[in-house]
């Protein structure tokens, strides 16, 4: 922008004003590039006085409700990464990067089938009347008996499946690495529609259909609201710079929202936004209980919200808590990338107890954010800025251009005439080059950067 300072020599006066944007420049593989090591990232099932989950030491574990103490361990061939282990009130079923999905027995741990897909289960599986649903980073999503562990069908998309599955009605629904959600015949494998998203679809909890509409995240940064018959689009929300992981979950009537930025939203069902509260990670699911939200962090702490997104209070780990806790009898039971699963009493908030897998030596993966690089955008131009030694007869704080016509392209009047009958003077303290705002009478010109949210 020319400010036209008349008699004024501007050959120095040069500041730029920057846009930072955050681009994605790459394939988001961060899940599928995770080292061997105790950390926990899994929602626990709770089964009877029992609690299941897996670690990236290869163990499928199951711990005493009450006194933390192991009931048994069952090892696999991978790690136990984000697929979390699920029921059908017989048989826990739960996928792991040695390719296979395991049917457990959750009296004794034994395995009661596996069956093999072509790479690593990251997605966790969905069962269904006689089905188990899982996809693969083959591309495939599976329907398998989960009786005899037998493949019924198999549907092939253009990339990785890092997603969870959703079934309603006769349809099964599932989000992949090319960018497109699915909506299958859940018998049959017969795909309806699918719908196209801009980036990958990584979707770790599929939410629900509600009122006929279903909820779609892409690393994109949108969330996308579709029919769920005909897959058209209703409404979409941005949110954040680093993609949208997971559906919302759905709880009286509003939908709360995860993102990789760190912030839980709370959205209407018609897509506005009516809160939002921002942690130091990649922020969890929530989990709700007596009108309080309990949301995990990659910050290390477990968070305890009102319904209307301020915080109460925190619980500190030593470890990301990436996944959403449950709870039963007061007690809410949560895992951390620290290597431990740990009960908590809502009430008093005391430690009842933590339970270590076999090693304590963390697994590693990439940065969360590598996928992503920034980018500057110059906006505004303010051509000329004063050079260090320019003036070097005055006062070393500040520098008067009293003595200088300042000449504005915009003509302003006001019903209020000042004494010098509208003369602007313009004073430029030091500090503007920090970031402060430089002002007349009539114009303000701000040198701020833009905001950047991480």
């Amino acid at each position: 922008m020319d400010f036209g300072f008349e008699g004024f020599d501007t050959a120095g006066f040069d500041v730029d004003v920057e846009e930072v944007t955050m681009k994605k420049t790459k394939k988001f593989d961060r899940v599928f590039r995770v080292s061997f090591g105790g950390s926990i990232d899994q929602r626990p099932l709770l089964f009877g006085d029992k609690i299941i989950f897996g670690s990236m030491d290869n163990f499928l574990y199951a711990v005493d409700c009450k006194s933390g103490r192991e009931i048994w361990r069952t090892k696999a061939s991978g790690i136990f990464m984000e697929s979390s282990p699920v029921t059908d009130g017989k048989t826990v079923f739960i996928g792991n990067y040695d390719q296979c999905l395991y049917a457990v027995d959750p009296d004794n741990g034994a395995v009661l089938w596996k069956f093999r897909t072509g790479a690593e289960i990251l997605g966790t599986p969905l069962a269904a009347k006689n089905s188990v649903y899982v996809g693969s980073k083959d591309g495939s999503l599976y329907c398998i008996n989960k009786t005899s562990g037998r493949e019924k069908w198999r549907f092939k998309t253009g990339d990785w499946i890092a997603a969870t599955p959703l079934i309603h009605g006769d349809k099964v629904y599932i989000g992949s690495f090319d960018s497109n959600f699915y909506c299958l015949d859940s018998g049959t494998g017969k795909e309806f529609w699918r719908f196209r998203t801009g980036a990958e679809i990584y979707d770790v909890y599929p939410g629900e259909v509600i009122d006929g509409k279903l909820f779609v995240p892409s690393l994109d940064n949108n969330l996308y609201c579709l029919n769920a018959e005909t897959g058209k689009e209703v409404w979409r929300f941005t949110a954040g710079k680093y993609g949208v992981a997971s559906a919302p979950v759905v709880h009286n009537g509003n939908l709360y929202l995860e993102t990789r930025d760190g912030i839980l939203y709370a959205i209407s069902m018609d897509g506005k936004e009516l809160w939002r509260f921002k942690s130091g990670g990649v922020v969890a699911l929530p989990v709700f209980s007596k009108n309080m939200i309990y949301v995990g962090s990659e910050d290390s702490n477990l968070y305890c919200l009102n319904m209307n997104g301020k915080e109460i209070w925190r619980f500190k780990t030593d470890g990301a808590v990436f996944w959403c806790p449950v709870i039963k009898d007061g007690v809410i039971y949560f895992t951390s990338w620290d290597c431990h699963l740990y009960a908590v009493d809502i009430e008093t908030r005391e430690e009842l107890w933590r339970f270590a897998t076999s090693t304590k030596t963390q697994a590693e993966w990439p940065p969360a954010y590598e996928s992503w690089e920034a980018e500057i955008k110059k906006t505004t131009q303010i051509e000329d800025a004063i050079s260090e030694d320019r003036y070097k007869s005055k006062h070393e704080k500040s520098v008067s251009l009293s003595d200088y016509h300042v000449k504005s392209e915009y003509a302003t009047t006001s019903e209020y005439k000042q004494k010098s009958d509208y003369d602007v003077n313009l004073v430029i303290f030091e500090s503007m080059l920090e970031g402060e705002d430089i002002w007349t009478s009539d114009l303000k010109v701000s040198t701020r950067p833009a905001l950047i949210l991480n």
